[in-house]
């Protein structure tokens, strides 16, 4: 059951992230809502990046978003598939996701939790 959980979430956020970050680089722009409140702008994550004092719609985010999108994709599936070598690189990958407010620090957290699981611990 762990192991669906993990690869659930990461094809999820890796698939979003990736989508996201190649969409702002061809067309210049993330996805954001048309209409509502919050039309046009961007997630929360997009303040932490400016308190970091980086550009949300900046060349090295939106490489940022398509780098980690892969690493939820290719260690969500190497995990699921049982490779325990990749257990280390999607537990990083999940806490490197915690900036991403809301949906990378819900899903770095649901993935990390799982992870250390005694069921899902790599033997040493």
């Amino acid at each position: 059951m762990a192991k669906y959980i993990i690869v659930i979430v990461a094809l999820l956020i890796g698939c979003w992230l990736l989508f996201d970050g190649a969409r702002a680089l061809i067309a210049g722009s993330y996805a954001t809502p048309s209409s509502g409140a919050y039309a046009g702008q961007l997630g929360p994550w997009s303040k932490i990046i400016i308190c970091v004092g980086l550009n949300p719609a900046g060349l090295a985010v939106k490489l940022v978003h398509i780098v980690l999108g892969s690493c939820w994709l290719a260690f969500g599936l190497l995990v699921f598939r049982g490779a325990s070598f990749a257990w280390w690189p999607l537990f990083l990958t999940a806490l490197l996701s915690l900036w991403y407010l809301p949906f990378g620090t819900i899903a770095g957290v649901v993935v990390a939790a799982t992870l250390l699981l005694p069921s899902m611990r790599p033997a040493v």
